[in-house]
C-alpha cells in the first residue's frame, strides 16, 4: 500500500504531462488560425481600410496577427516546460496564456463594440471620405478603394448615385464632364460615366454603404468569434498549468 502511495502523484503528474501536451498542440494550432485570420483581414481588405474613419478595424486585425504569433511561440514554450518539468518555465507558460488571453479578449470587445458603431460611423464619415478625397492628389488609396468598392459590390456612391454631384473631383474639370466616376458604369470603359441613366450604371437602394456595412460586420463577426473562442479554451490551458505545477511541487517536497 505504502508503494502504490508513493507512485500514485508521478501517476497524476505523468497524465497532467500528457494532457497538457496535447492542449499545447491544439493551442500551437490555434495560435496558427488565429494570426491567419488577422493577415485574412489585413491582405485581402486593406483596401476598404481606407474608407473608414476609426482605426479601430484595423487596430483589431493587428492584436489578433500578434497574438497568433506569441500563442505559437507558448505553445512550444508550454510543450517544453512540461516534459522538462521545470516549475519557473510553467510559470513564464502561465504568465504567457495570461497576456494573450486578455490580448484576444480586447480584440474581440474591440470587434463588438465597433460592430455596435459601424453604421453610425459609415454614415457620418463615409460619404464625406468619398466627395472630397476621391481623385485628389495623396489620396490615391482611396480612390483606389472607391472604384473596387463600387466595381466588387454593383453600387455607386455612399447612399445613391446622386451624392457624387457634391464630389470635388465631379465640379473639378478634370472630370472631364463626367457625372458619376466611370467605376460606377455596369461596363467600365473611359468616359462613360457621363451618362447617369440606370441603364448604363449602378442605382442600388442604399448604396455602397450598406454594401461596406455587410461587408465590414461579417469581418467583426468572425474576428470576434476567434478572439474570444480561443480564449476561452485557454482558460483550460491555464487550469492544466495550475494542476501541474501543483503536482510538482508536491513531488518536489
Amino acid at each position: 500500500m505504502g508503494e502504490f502511495g508513493e507512485k500514485s502523484p508521478a501517476c497524476g503528474t505523468v497524465c497532467l504531462k500528457y494532457l497538457l501536451f496535447t492542449f499545447n498542440c491544439c493551442f500551437w494550432l490555434a495560435g496558427l488560425a488565429v494570426m491567419a485570420v488577422g493577415i485574412w483581414t489585413l491582405a485581402l481588405k486593406s483596401d476598404y481600410i481606407s474608407l473608414l474613419a476609426s482605426g479601430t478595424y484595423l487596430a483589431t486585425a493587428y492584436i489578433l496577427v500578434v497574438a497568433g504569433v506569441v500563442v505559437m511561440v507558448t505553445g512550444a514554450l508550454g510543450c517544453c516546460a512540461t516534459f522538462k518539468e521545470r516549475r519557473n518555465l510553467l510559470r513564464l507558460y502561465f504568465g504567457l496564456l495570461l497576456i494573450i488571453f486578455l490580448l484576444e479578449i480586447i480584440a474581440g470587445v474591440l470587434a463588438y463594440v465597433y460592430y455596435q458603431q459601424l453604421n453610425a460611423e459609415l454614415k457620418e464619415n463615409l460619404k464625406d471620405t468619398m466627395t472630397r478625397r476621391y481623385h485628389q492628389p495623396g489620396h490615391e488609396g482611396v480612390t483606389s478603394a472607391v472604384d473596387k468598392l463600387q466595381q466588387e459590390f454593383h453600387c455607386c456612391g455612399s447612399n445613391s448615385s446622386r451624392d457624387w454631384q457634391d464630389s470635388e473631383w465631379i465640379r473639378s474639370g478634370e472630370a472631364d464632364r463626367r457625372v458619376v466616376p466611370d467605376s460606377c458604369c455596369k461596363t467600365v470603359v473611359p468616359g462613360c460615366g457621363r451618362r447617369d441613366h440606370a441603364s448604363n450604371i449602378y442605382k442600388v437602394e442604399g448604396g455602397c454603404i450598406t454594401k461596406l456595412e455587410t461587408l465590414i460586420q461579417e469581418h467583426l463577426r468572425v474576428i470576434g468569434a476567434v478572439g474570444l473562442g480561443i480564449a476561452c479554451v485557454q482558460v483550460f490551458g491555464m487550469l492544466f498549468t495550475c494542476c501541474l505545477y501543483k503536482s510538482l511541487k508536491l513531488e518536489h517536497y
